[in-house]
């Protein structure tokens, strides 16, 4: 059974007021928990990376640790996670970045990934672009080949993708 990208939107749930007032949330678990789905996202991201030469898919926690792993496999490579302060066992190296209120950071392990490596990060959702720009940052740190960034989904009217830099390609699956 072959999707469209229609198909694909329609089956994301919308949850008005989520995680605070004013904020619409699309719910992505919803097309995890559908195989037809799942698979449909697998094969539609394997097309967009399979002849980059990715070594490493980076997932952001948490939700980029679900397509991550899926898309690691299947492009032969291997997956990075990375997390929140606190959560990784061995050496690190972070990066902070502002938030609405107040800062967060990100962190991954200073021997993840290296001058060979042709980076893929993923996470599940572009809105502003500020958590990703963060990982971009930290993953740049360690001085891969190439970096490319894959999300899901975008919403599009706030204009995430331009924190990136040109070095930089982003891309999404679906745009809302």
């Amino acid at each position: 059974m072959i999707m469209s990208k229609e198909t694909l939107i329609k089956s994301i749930r919308e949850i008005p007021d989520f995680p605070i007032p004013g904020i619409l949330f699309y719910d992505v678990t919803t097309l995890f928990k559908d195989p037809w789905c799942l698979q449909e996202l697998s094969n539609i991201m394997f097309e967009m990376y399979k002849d980059k030469g990715i070594t490493k898919v980076v997932g952001i926690e948490s939700r980029g640790f679900i397509m991550g792993p899926i898309l690691a496999t299947r492009l032969n490579a291997g997956f990075i996670p990375i997390r929140k302060p606190g959560k990784l066992p061995a050496e690190v190296i972070e990066e902070s970045y502002d938030k609405e209120y107040g800062t967060d950071t990100v962190q991954i392990h200073k021997d993840a990934l290296d001058e060979n490596d042709v980076v893929l990060l993923h996470d599940d959702l572009l809105a502003t672009g500020g958590t990703m720009k963060a990982a971009c940052e930290l993953v740049k740190k360690l001085k891969p080949k190439k970096v490319y960034v894959n999300f899901i989904i975008e919403l599009k009217d706030l204009n995430g993708k331009s924190v990136f830099g040109d070095d930089v390609e982003v891309e999404s699956v679906l745009t809302l």
